[in-house]
């Protein structure tokens, strides 16, 4: 990969939770991410610990939801993943919808997949800190692979 290309490049964290998992919508919500282009550079199937889960999650520690979320982030396996594209976070975040399934808009993953208030499918980092941060975590750098798709000057390219 070219210094130009690795530049642009931005990664994500993307997690799918515990009711993506048991309810069979892994296979479907990577398929989103392979269709709008974005490339998997690492992938874990996990059962994360709840100390991770509360590390994960440590910038809402004292709120409200903080047990919440800790406890079903890790009360069951999830598929963690790393992807890769330019603006990665932005279209990650675009193809999530909003937060929870019954406010989300068609077409997005939480739309299409949840009505819940309070199960939300995915995880997705909101900004580069929280990427790196995030990623972090769960993978060692030797663990993301950086290798060239066949066709992303297809994908990537700009008609300049």
């Amino acid at each position: 990969m070219s210094a130009c290309e690795q530049i642009m490049q931005e990664q994500t964290l993307i997690i799918l939770k515990p009711d993506a998992v048991h309810r069979h919508k892994m296979g479907r919500i990577i398929s989103r991410f392979e269709d709008k282009g974005l490339k998997l550079a690492a992938a874990k199937f996990m059962q994360i610990p709840e100390a991770l889960a509360r590390r994960h999650y440590a910038v809402h520690e004292g709120k409200p939801f903080f047990e919440g979320v800790v406890k079903y982030l890790s009360s069951s396996p999830v598929l963690v993943m790393v992807w890769q594209a330019e603006g990665a976070i932005q279209i990650s975040r675009k193809l999530m919808g909003a937060t929870f399934g019954f406010d989300a808009e068609p077409g997005t993953i939480r739309g299409d997949f949840g009505c819940s208030r309070g199960y939300n499918l995915i995880h997705g980092s909101d900004s580069p800190q929280s990427a790196a941060y995030e990623i972090g975590l769960y993978f060692k750098p030797e663990e993301i692979v950086d290798y060239s798709l066949a066709d992303q000057n297809w994908i990537w390219g700009r008609n300049d």
